[in-house]
C-alpha cells in the first residue's frame, strides 16, 4: 500500500543514534555505523524521530510499504533467558547484539519486544534478589571475550537497586579485557524510556 514512512539519507547519517529512543515502535537500529529502518511494519510514519537527528538525515516520504501494524508479537529468539540458566557460549550469543535486562523491565514496558528484542539475544537478571552474582560476571565476561558479542544493552528500571545490573556488566567487561561499549537504558516505573547513554 502507499503510505507515509521514514527515509534515511545514509550520506548524512553519522550513526549517533539520538533518534532511536524517540521511535517508540522500535523500528530503528544502528547497523554498521548507520541508522537503518529494520522493518516497514514497525514504522508508523509519524516521524517522532526526525526532530532528534542533528544531521537532518531522516525525512518522511510517501512510498509503497507494508501496512503498519501495532500487533506486539514475541521477538524472543532463544530459551532460556534467565542468566543463571544460560550457557554463555551458546550459538545464539556468538557475534550477537545482547540485551541484559532487569527482570521487571519487560513487564513495565508494553513494547519491550519490538523496541529491544528484535534481532537480539536476551539475558535477564535481578541484581537485588538473585544470588551468586559472581557467576553473572563470569558468564558476561565469557560472552564478551569468547562469544565475541557485538554489543551489550543494559535495560534497567529507574529504581536504585537496578544500578547493580550496570555494575555487573562493567565488571564483566573489565574482566574480559575487551573494550565493548555498553548502552545504558533507564525505564520509568510506567515503562517509558527516561535515559539512554553509552558507557
Amino acid at each position: 500500500m502507499l503510505r507515509n514512512i521514514i527515509q534515511i539519507d545514509e550520506e548524512k547519517c553519522n550513526g549517533c543514534g539520538l533518534c532511536i529512543p524517540n521511535c517508540h515502535e522500535g523500528a530503528l537500529r544502528i547497523v554498521d555505523g548507520k541508522l537503518r529502518l529494520i522493518s516497514d511494519l514497525l514504522c508508523d510514519g509519524l516521524g517522532a524521530c526526525i526532530g532528534y537527528c542533528p544531521e537532518g538525515a531522516i525525512e518522511i516520504i510517501e512510498r509503497e510499504a507494508e501496512p503498519y501494524t501495532e500487533v506486539n508479537s514475541s521477538e524472543l529468539q532463544q530459551w532460556p533467558v534467565q542468566l543463571h540458566l544460560l550457557n554463555p557460549q551458546a550459538s545464539f550469543f556468538r557475534n550477537a547484539d545482547v540485551v541484559l535486562a532487569a527482570d521487571c523491565a519487560a513487564f513495565a514496558m508494553g513494547n519491550f519486544h519490538t523496541r529491544f528484542l528484535k534481532g537480539r539475544s536476551l539475558a535477564i537478571a535481578c541484581p537485588k534478589l538473585d544470588s551468586n552474582k559472581e557467576s553473572y560476571i563470569e558468564k558476561l565476561s565469557i560472552m564478551i571475550n569468547e562469544a565475541n558479542i557485538s554489543s551489550l544493552t543494559v535495560v534497567m528500571m529507574e529504581v536504585p537497586c537496578c544500578g547493580g545490573l550496570l555494575q555487573i556488566a562493567r565488571i564483566a567487561r573489565e574482566k574480559a579485557g575487551r573494550d565493548i561499549k555498553i548502552r545504558k537504558i533507564y525505564l520509568s516505573v510506567k515503562g517509558q524510556v527516561i535515559g539512554e547513554e553509552w558507557d
